[in-house]
């Protein structure tokens, strides 16, 4: 008896990519976009996500404080600007960027 196959996109059947660029960094980027709800793994890691994240947009991996640099490229690209949980979407609402911010650089060399 012969079945009848139904095509299944391949967004359906596997988990959505994403990309640690360093081993230090404290988010990951989407590499296709993420539904709240979803589970990701990154490195060994099992992370639900709990926003909507958008393709090329930052994910956290790990839960961060406010006050806490935000690294990605293995460098500090700013502070969490509130408590930002494991999942959770990582950008302008939530991440005051150091860049063209003299006073955090002053700030990120008194602490090295």
């Amino acid at each position: 008896m012969a079945r009848s196959l139904q095509p299944v996109s391949s967004q359906e059947t596997r988990e959505p990519r994403v990309l640690l660029i360093h081993p230090n960094d404290t988010v990951a980027v989407a590499l296709d976009p993420i539904q709240a709800g979803t589970s990701i793994s990154i490195a060994g890691i099992e992370i639900s996500v709990r926003d909507d994240i958008p393709f090329g947009h930052k994910v956290a991996i790990r839960d961060l404080e406010a006050g806490d640099w935000v690294i990605k490229y293995g460098e500090k690209i700013g502070v969490a600007s509130q408590p930002i949980h494991s999942g959770e979407h990582v950008h302008t609402h939530n991440l005051e960027s150091s860049r063209g911010r003299g006073d955090l650089l002053v700030a990120e060399r008194e602490v090295q």
